[in-house]
């Protein structure tokens, strides 16, 4: 790893605020944060030592080491032993993937509307059985949901629940209003945890017409799969969209938050 001292580059109109109520440690911190972003501190370079920052920002060794030890936690350096700390370079095999401009349509009920096409009480094939846990034969609640968004038809979902008679469809499951919060994190819900699995495939017949797509049409697909608070399977089912709406979208690097470091 390259090492290129930056004792002398620093901010030099950076300073500690002895009068804040934010920790030196923290202010420290956001200092080298900044100097990273603004690229005076450079993927693989080595950050000033210890003594340096100490007679820099005019603080002890303890603020220096625990401003450290925060942006170590944070992911933003790294520290070798013997060697030094470095500004972690970028890792683009670990960045995360969301559905953030795709799932926002959960939340704004003045754009979208979810109509349900079907609910009935079905037995469980053979599949349906193994993801659910449930023996072949075994009820479960089938619903067909279509959620258009500016009044255009935005997602197709189906989805298999575990079926409870003393637990009839209700208008949250009826209306995705279940998976809205956990999806945000927010509000009462009975699924605990999901996982989902995205994948690319082609609208079939049934799919393209209730999309309004031409086929052949390229698709995304999200599966999930929902468990309750005892960690049993509850629900299974997958959106599927075209893919000309939907888009995945990350960052990679030094994410700032911008509000805060301006």
């Amino acid at each position: 790893m390259a090492q290129r001292p930056k004792s002398q580059v620093l901010k030099q109109t950076a300073s500690i605020d002895r009068n804040s109520f934010e920790p030196a440690y923290s202010q420290l911190a956001n200092i080298l944060r900044e100097s990273m972003a603004s690229g005076i501190l450079l993927p693989g370079d080595q950050l000033p030592s210890e003594a340096q920052l100490c007679e820099r920002y005019d603080v002890s060794p303890m603020t220096v080491r625990r401003a450290v030890n925060l942006l170590v936690d944070q992911g933003f350096v790294i520290a070798e032993q013997g060697r030094g700390t470095f500004v972690r370079p970028v890792a683009m095999g670990s960045a995360t993937f969301q559905l953030r401009d795709s799932l926002s349509l959960f939340n704004d009920s003045k754009r979208t509307i979810v109509r349900v096409l079907e609910a009935r009480i079905i037995g469980a094939d053979e599949r349906v059985a193994r993801k659910l846990e449930l023996c072949v034969g075994d009820r479960t609640v089938y619903i067909r949901r279509l959620l258009r968004t500016d009044g255009l038809p935005s997602l197709y979902h189906r989805e298999y629940l575990i079926y409870d008679p003393l637990r009839p469809i209700v208008e949250a499951e009826l209306e995705v209003t279940a998976l809205q919060r956990l999806f945000n994190g927010t509000g009462e819900t009975i699924l605990k945890r999901g996982e989902i699995n995205l994948e690319a495939t082609i609208l079939n017949d049934e799919e393209a017409k209730i999309l309004e797509a031409p086929r052949p049409m390229a698709a995304v697909c999200f599966e999930h799969l929902f468990y309750d608070f005892d960690d049993k399977p509850i629900s299974w089912g997958w959106f599927i969209g075209r893919a000309d709406s939907l888009r995945l979208s990350t960052q990679v690097g030094l994410l700032m938050d911008r509000k805060e470091h301006k």
